[in-house]
């Protein structure tokens, strides 16, 4: 896809973000002249953001690892405050 009319651009908008996405720009069409041109994003952004979201997961990540019994027994203190001693 090259171009794309106004009028097209509402029922192929599918066509144009998987062309966007395969990294092709697209022309904009109005009354058979063109007067603008869609690009995709720049991939030094994505790849700036795709960086910056998987710093964000390892800050995120849990300091302290537990093996499952610690889990297990924090997660029956849990339960005891909350519905009382009588769970089984």
């Amino acid at each position: 896809m090259n171009y794309i009319s106004v009028t097209e651009l509402r029922t192929k908008s599918t066509e144009l973000v998987d062309s966007l996405l395969a990294g092709r720009s697209v022309d904009l069409l109005y009354r058979s002249r063109v007067v603008g041109k869609v690009m995709p994003i720049v991939l030094e952004e994505k790849t700036e953001k795709k960086y910056l979201f998987s710093q964000l997961v390892r800050d995120l990540a849990p300091k302290k690892k537990i093996n499952r019994e610690e889990r297990e027994a924090i997660y029956r203190n849990h339960l005891v405050k909350k519905y009382g001693g009588s769970i089984s």
